[in-house]
């Protein structure tokens, strides 16, 4: 099923809800002013069974009959009244009429229980009359004073609608100005609406937000700083792309240049071997580039959210990595040295992420570092540190190390460049900066907690 607008939906409940308020006005309207005019007419038959009741009907003469026409003329609220909408009627005790008002009142029935008000239906079509039951004054005659209840219904029913047809005709108005309203302050929505569907996906401008109503507002904001996150993906994104593609670029170069001597040089066996000796480490630093741009892309995901951080067992993380990395350490000859002081102040982080992060310093620290070397990992409350022995970088460079792929000029290890720069951004994740230095003949590299 398809959904109204919220546009739509609202001057619906807006139409809805004043005709329910219009509708429930005018039935309470027509039951207070039943009440009231049935307590007026009440009075009015009161009133005039009382004049009645004060006459002689014993002499009924002409000139009876015409004081009784000229009374009724009185009474008759200056003629608005119709003529069947009154009537009245003079009994004697046993029932007998003896006189009435030549319309309607000829067809009262007597009623020898009757005391003040009664309903009654007369005529033929046996309409529904309200009578009221008085003894004269001379004790010998029973009025009755009788008035037709549709007429009540209809002055009710006039009354009400001569007072909320104005309120009708203001409800109206107050309708088509709130139509109008709506559909006026929607537009902001719909401009934006209209502006997103048409624009450029490439177009990641903000949206001009000075005549925005202040309930859109936030709604713009959010937008705007979705477009600059998106942004600044998109160009994170080709950065990497072209700076994968011109580091990868190299590497291919030469395995293919290497391949093509190994296929020259024909019955030449020094030469071949040289050439695979030189494929195969081609294709060493071709797959650690690929896996390091494999480690930078998860990264991204886990810079966008941080809400699956876990607690960090410190002791397990730091013996894994050194476990991990034994072996190349071994065929270098060199010793790695754990020195826990205390443990480090990150209590909540990725662990997969911190591994990475030991696992490409210490990789660093035994590529780049000399034959029987020393490594030590150093662990207190405020730092993590890696040191190696035996190799020292110039100042000029240092700074330059956490680029991506940035290699010292007259680099002879393989490398891809991208392993200081993959740490710097573990560490800035996890609210840490990374410190490079040389000391102690040796070079340090240090996480500090900020």
């Amino acid at each position: 099923m398809k959904k109204f607008s919220l546009q739509l939906r609202l001057i619906i409940f807006f139409i809805l809800i004043s005709g329910t308020v219009f509708l429930t006005a005018g039935i309470m309207s027509w039951y207070e002013g039943r009440e009231k005019l049935d307590e007026f007419f009440d009075t009015y038959q009161i009133l005039m069974a009382r004049k009645l009741s004060s006459l002689d009907w014993q002499h009924i003469n002409a000139e009876s009959q015409s004081k009784i026409d000229k009374l009724i003329k009185d009474l008759d609220d200056d003629g608005e009244e119709e003529d069947d909408a009154l009537g009245f009627a003079v009994f004697t005790h046993e029932g007998k009429m003896i006189f009435h008002d030549g319309n309607e009142g000829k067809d009262f029935h007597f009623n020898h229980n009757a005391s003040g008000f009664e309903n009654q239906k007369i005529g033929k079509d046996k309409e529904p009359w309200r009578i009221f039951w008085i003894e004269s004054i001379d004790k010998q005659y029973i009025i009755a004073i009788g008035q037709e209840i549709d007429f009540r219904e209809d002055a009710a029913f006039d009354l009400v609608e001569d007072t909320l047809l104005p309120w009708a005709a203001g409800l109206t108005i107050l309708l088509i100005a709130a139509v109008y309203m709506v559909s006026r302050e929607f537009r902001p929505v719909k401009k934006i609406a209209y502006e997103l569907r048409h624009r450029d996906s490439n177009d990641l401008s903000a949206i001009d937000n000075d005549n925005m109503p202040t309930e859109i507002k936030p709604m713009v904001w959010a937008l705007n700083n979705l477009f600059i996150k998106i942004a600044e993906t998109l160009k994170r994104e080709r950065s990497f792309i072209s700076d994968s593609a011109h580091e990868l670029r190299s590497p291919l170069t030469a395995l293919k240049v290497q391949l093509e001597v190994a296929e020259l040089a024909g019955d030449d066996i020094k030469t071949r071997n040289e050439a695979l000796q030189k494929l195969c480490l081609g294709i060493e630093r071709a797959s650690r580039l690929v896996e390091q741009l494999l480690e930078l892309s998860r990264l991204e995901a886990y810079e966008k959210d941080t809400s699956n951080f876990k607690d960090l067992n410190w002791e397990e993380i730091i013996q894994e990595a050194i476990t991990t990395q034994q072996n190349a350490a071994s065929n270098q000859n060199i010793n790695i040295k754990y020195i826990s002081k205390e443990k480090f102040c990150i209590k909540k982080g990725s662990p997969l992420l911190w591994s990475l992060l030991l696992r490409n310093l210490l990789d660093n620290a035994i590529r780049y570092s000399p034959y029987g070397a020393e490594i030590k990992v150093t662990m207190d409350k405020t730092s993590l540190s890696v040191y190696n022995s035996g190799v020292t970088i110039a100042e000029e460079i240092i700074p330059r190390l956490k680029e991506r792929f940035f290699r010292p000029p007259g680099q002879s290890r393989n490398g891809s460049g991208l392993g200081l720069s993959i740490v710097e951004r573990i560490a800035r994740l996890h609210n840490c900066n990374v410190e490079l230095k040389n000391e102690n003949n040796g070079f340090l590299v240090t996480i500090h907690s900020i």
